[in-house]
């Protein structure tokens, strides 16, 4: 049962990614939450554990995504260039500094977050704007940035990535594309700094290597890729706007879900 469940989480995280252009970590990290909660894991290791899973699965959606990008010439390598460096440094000190974290404070941190995230979905129209991009120092410094915020959330930096790169100018569908391929190297160097984590003292669940829970990452894996193709498709069948809107209201209603059981304990 347990790993019908897993299952189930990929191939919801699949569809969003698919429908919306959005990674999957926003309801991956929740829904393991709940899924860690409910197995009895210390409360002190669930938060970390579903972050570290969250980023591993984006290692592997990501390759999908950055093929499928590249085939329609829609990635500025470029750009990617530019920013790999400071995301890989930013994304592995981010993920340093969230395992520091207590699990109730992250908790609140990502709730803050998920609502930040609703509200870009309900408020926020990309606008291509004239701007020049910046130097190669500026343009590191922002991966950083991403890289340092996605690691704390388990996200692959897109809902960061594109509104910058929309801000310098980048037409939309290559700033998608390009946020996608800085998917990967978020992923690998946030996973890095959470599957090398010490673990020494803690009661952690058969299967893991460090915050990472091999047996989710599976199961994500394998059904949020088919799935994604899936919600790509769906994407030019269904009014997509109202979609978008009901799921920023789920993504609102969990992020106060977490801060208020975390302010009330």
């Amino acid at each position: 049962m347990e790993y019908l469940f897993y299952l189930m989480v990929g191939s919801i995280a699949g569809l969003i990614s698919g429908l919306f252009g959005l990674g999957g970590g926003a309801i991956i990290v929740p829904l393991l939450i709940f899924s860690f909660a409910a197995r009895g894991m210390p409360d002190e290791i669930i938060t970390h554990l579903a972050i570290g899973t969250s980023l591993a699965t984006i290692i592997f959606t990501a390759l999908s995504s950055i093929y499928t990008h590249h085939q329609k010439q829609a990635i500025r390598w470029d750009i990617v260039k530019s920013v790999v460096p400071g995301i890989l440094l930013g994304a592995f000190i981010g993920g340093l500094f969230a395992i520091s974290l207590n699990g109730i404070l992250l908790q609140l941190l990502f709730g803050g977050f998920l609502i930040l995230i609703a509200l870009q979905l309900l408020l926020y129209t990309p606008q291509v704007g004239g701007r020049s991009l910046p130097n190669y120092f500026s343009m590191a410094a922002s991966g950083g940035g991403i890289g340092g915020v996605s690691a704390i959330f388990g996200i692959g930096g897109g809902t960061l990535t594109v509104p910058m790169l929309t801000f310098y100018g980048v037409k939309i569908h290559q700033a998608v594309g390009t946020a996608a391929a800085c998917g990967f190297p978020i992923a690998a160097g946030a996973t890095f700094a959470y599957a090398t984590a010490s673990t020494e003292g803690i009661s952690m669940p058969q299967g893991s290597m460090g915050f990472v829970f091999i047996p989710a990452l599976l199961g994500i894996i394998i059904a949020s890729l088919p799935c994604a193709r899936l919600g790509a498709i769906l994407a030019h069948k269904v009014n997509a706007y109202k979609l978008r809107q009901g799921f920023a209201w789920v993504t609102m209603g969990l992020g106060v879900r977490f801060i208020w059981i975390n302010i009330n304990l």
